[in-house]
C-alpha cells in the first residue's frame, strides 16, 4: 500500500511505459486475458513492436508485469497503477485449443530470387514478437514445432492465390514432389524464393505461377527445400 508520504512508483515510470501499463490493465479488466504485443503498439501508439517489448522488459524489470515467453498473450499483471500487489487469481493466459501460434521467421520473394545475409530463416524471428495465429486446421495435425510461417513479397504465385503481403504456413522440411509450392534456398547465390517445384533430372525447374513471369533453371545441387506451402493468410 502507498501511503500519503510516499510517491507511488507508478509516476516513476516513462509516459510510455505508464500508457502501456494503463492499456494492459483495462483490457484485461474487459476481455479477462492480456493483449499481445500488437494490440498494445497500436493502442499506444507504437509503430515498432520491438519498442513495445523493450518497455515491457522494463516493466518487468520494475516488478509491474511477469511474461511468459511460451505462451500466446503471455502478460501477467503483478500490481495496479496505486502500486498495490494484485492477489487475485491471475489472469490467464489465452490459448484457445482451435488456434496454434507460428513463428514468423521473416520474407521470402515470389519473384525473383531475393539476396538474404544467410540461409537460416530463424535470424529473423524473435520468438517474443514475431508469432502470429492461425487456425489449427491448417496445421493437418502437425505440431505447431514444425511449421514457420513467411511474409510473401512479389506476385509470381498469384495463380496460386498467393498474393504480395500475404503470409504462407510452411512445414518444415528438405524433400517434395513435383509440383508442390515451396520455399527455396540457392546456396551458390545466396537467395530464396518461393516457387512452384519440377524436377526435371538434370536441371530443377522452379515455375512461378504468374503467366507473365518465366521458370527458373538451377543444377540441382543448388537447390534446398526449405519448407512445403500448407495454407495462406491473407492481412485484409
Amino acid at each position: 500500500m502507498i501511503t500519503s508520504d510516499q510517491q507511488n512508483p507508478f509516476e516513476e515510470l516513462s509516459e510510455r511505459q505508464r500508457n502501456i501499463l494503463l492499456f494492459i490493465e483495462k483490457f484485461s479488466d474487459q476481455k479477462g486475458f492480456p493483449p499481445t504485443i500488437r494490440e498494445i503498439g497500436e493502442a499506444c501508439n507504437i509503430a515498432s513492436t520491438s519498442v513495445v517489448n523493450y518497455n515491457l522488459n522494463k516493466l518487468v524489470e520494475a516488478g509491474w508485469l511477469e511474461r511468459t515467453r511460451e505462451k500466446s498473450r503471455g502478460i501477467r499483471l503483478l500490481r495496479r497503477r496505486t502500486g498495490v500487489p494484485l492477489i487475485e487469481q491471475p489472469v490467464r493466459a489465452y490459448e484457445p485449443a482451435n488456434v496454434a501460434l507460428v513463428p514468423l521467421v521473416g520474407r521470402i520473394v515470389a519473384s525473383e530470387p531475393v539476396l538474404l545475409p544467410g540461409n537460416d530463416f530463424g535470424q529473423y524471428y524473435d520468438p517474443d514478437i514475431d508469432v502470429i495465429e492461425v487456425p489449427r486446421t491448417m496445421l493437418r495435425s502437425l505440431d505447431p514445432g514444425e511449421v514457420f510461417a513467411l511474409k510473401v513479397q512479389g506476385e509470381s504465385m498469384i495463380d496460386a492465390l498467393i498474393d504480395d503481403g500475404d503470409i504462407v504456413i510452411l512445414r518444415k522440411q528438405q524433400t517434395c514432389q513435383d509440383g508442390d509450392l515451396v520455399a527455396v534456398w540457392l546456396p551458390d547465390d545466396s537467395t530464396t524464393t518461393l516457387k512452384e517445384f519440377h524436377d526435371e533430372g538434370t536441371r530443377i525447374r522452379l515455375q512461378p505461377r504468374n503467366p507473365n513471369m518465366k521458370p527458373i533453371y538451377v543444377h540441382p545441387n543448388n537447390c534446398q527445400i526449405q519448407g512445403k506451402v500448407l495454407g495462406v493468410v491473407r492481412m485484409l
